[in-house]
């Protein structure tokens, strides 16, 4: 066989007839994608309840904001997990309360008072910061209101008017 047998069988070749179907699996994986991205939470602000604190249940959906953490559970009052007085199976002790005002918690002002004062110059520095009084409030749901509202005046006396109380949805 010379040159002309062997062209002979080359040019009879017969093309392939597998071809890759890819259509599907592309729709397989946009389906993929987009439910990942819809369950994929967006939410800056992590809340990472104690697990000795029960926080009350709601039906609200609300993301969370950024906010300056205050926990106020049985064992006693927490800002930004540094714990800052004792609480006697959620009451507060006469000695923290101020003597001319029941409500005033004075060590939990103090605190809150330099955490504004750090916020205020952090955003003196930062212009795209800015203090805006922000404070989310995690409470055990058997503590009672009157706990609650020392706490949330004192806040307010430092700064910290907008008072969010983080709860456990529902869903």
């Amino acid at each position: 066989m010379g040159r002309k047998g062997m062209g002979k069988y080359i040019d009879k070749r017969t093309p392939a007839t597998f071809k890759i179907q890819i259509t599907s699996m592309v729709d397989m994986f946009v389906i993929l994608l987009v439910f990942l991205l819809k369950s994929y939470s967006t939410s800056p602000t992590q809340i990472n309840p104690d697990k000795n604190l029960a926080l009350p249940v709601s039906t609200s959906s609300k993301p969370p904001v950024d906010a300056l953490k205050l926990v106020v559970s049985k064992a006693g009052i927490f800002v930004e997990d540094k714990k800052i007085i004792d609480l006697n199976q959620g009451a507060v002790n006469v000695s923290d309360v101020d003597a001319s005002d029941t409500n005033f918690i004075r060590a939990l002002y103090t605190e809150l008072d330099q955490q504004a004062q750090k916020s205020k110059s952090i955003a003196k520095v930062n212009e795209t910061l800015e203090f805006d009084g922000k404070v989310i409030m995690q409470a055990d749901r058997d503590l009672p209101y009157e706990i609650l509202r020392k706490v949330m005046y004192t806040s307010m006396m430092a700064g910290y008017s907008d008072v969010k109380i983080a709860v456990m949805s529902t869903r």
